[in-house]
């Protein structure tokens, strides 16, 4: 095979240049032999201040056991590494030139660590190949973001931001298997707005809706995070309260009844209050079936309706 001549060199050194892709060779110390036009354009760093200086003296933050590893392993093993964004998100920290195209600041990258060897067939030097992947990378994180924002959608209440019915029940159900395997007691209460119809017939259906987001930003307002607030359905809604005993789930429904009591609705000109009523079960070795929950729940609400209203009741009292 013939070897190169001048020419050949020349175009391949245009090529070098003219890629739209980052071309660094270094050697067995780290200096670097090729710099192309993409590494200078991106890193301000010219030819003259780049060739035969330290990688690490050009990017300081090279310098740590990730970068070191990958190049000795490509002189030792004689093997190509590569690098994705999706495990880190680049080897050079480049700005970018147009960041107002991108919800980013920075370059995403795809890196290769080639081996380069000499007519001996011994690895020399190692060549860092460095694709800007920075349209993938944000067009995957838009449509994560996406599906990440159509989840949440579909297990949310459209008129409350409360956990709808059916992720609530999902939710309820991983509760129940989870207190199968602890000590700490767990309680659901259901409650609902009392004489409902009523304000929907008197005042009109925009004014029942703003009287049932009101109490759903008093009722995440009184929860604590790791409580599960959900909308079951029209005026009724559910809360888990892990590890809260009896006691504990009267003092919540107490504070919750009184915060819609003492809260007036201001709507379409009309100012209404209205009360709720409170049903507690607690979880227990009686409880077989998640359902069984919900209906014991629900038999403590209906004792509350039945007893007057604008008060809470424990299943089993």
């Amino acid at each position: 095979m013939e070897a190169p001549n001048f020419q050949d060199l020349h175009w391949l050194l245009d090529i070098i240049q003219s890629t739209d892709i980052g071309i660094v060779v270094i050697d067995k110390n780290f200096n670097i032999e090729i710099y192309n036009r993409f590494m200078q354009v991106h890193s301000n760093i010219g030819p003259e201040d780049a060739i035969e200086t330290s990688i690490f003296d050009l990017f300081p933050y090279l310098e740590d056991e990730w970068f070191k590893r990958r190049v000795n392993t490509v002189f030792e093993l004689g093997i190509s590494v590569y690098t994705t964004w999706e495990q880190r998100d680049n080897v050079f920290d480049f700005a970018l030139k147009l960041p107002i195209h991108y919800e980013t600041q920075m370059m995403y990258q795809n890196t290769t660590f080639i081996p380069l060897r000499s007519a001996s067939d011994q690895v020399e030097k190692v060549g860092i190949v460095v694709y800007d992947v920075t349209d993938n990378a944000v067009n995957r994180g838009k449509l994560e973001t996406a599906k990440d924002e159509l989840l949440r959608l579909s297990r949310t209440d459209k008129l409350t931001a409360l956990w709808n019915r059916g992720y609530w029940e999902e939710r309820m159900i991983d509760e129940f298997k989870r207190n199968q395997r602890s000590d700490k007691q767990t309680s659901l209460v259901i409650f609902d707005i009392d004489h409902f119809k009523n304000i929907n017939d008197t005042y009109g259906h925009q004014v029942g809706d703003d009287a049932i987001r009101t109490v759903s930003k008093l009722f995440l307002d009184n929860s604590r995070d790791v409580d599960i607030c959900g909308r079951y359905g029209g005026e009724e809604f559910v809360v888990l309260l892990p590890e809260t005993d009896v006691e504990g789930a009267k003092i919540y429904c107490e504070r919750l009844r009184k915060a819609i009591a003492e809260t007036t609705v201001h709507s379409q000109g009309e100012s209404v209050n209205f009360t709720i009523s409170l049903g507690i079960a607690v979880l227990d070795e009686h409880t077989k079936f998640p359902t069984d929950w919900m209906v014991n729940a629900d038999k403590a609400l209906y004792k509350s309706k039945e007893s007057g209203r604008n008060q809470t009741n424990v299943f089993g009292d």
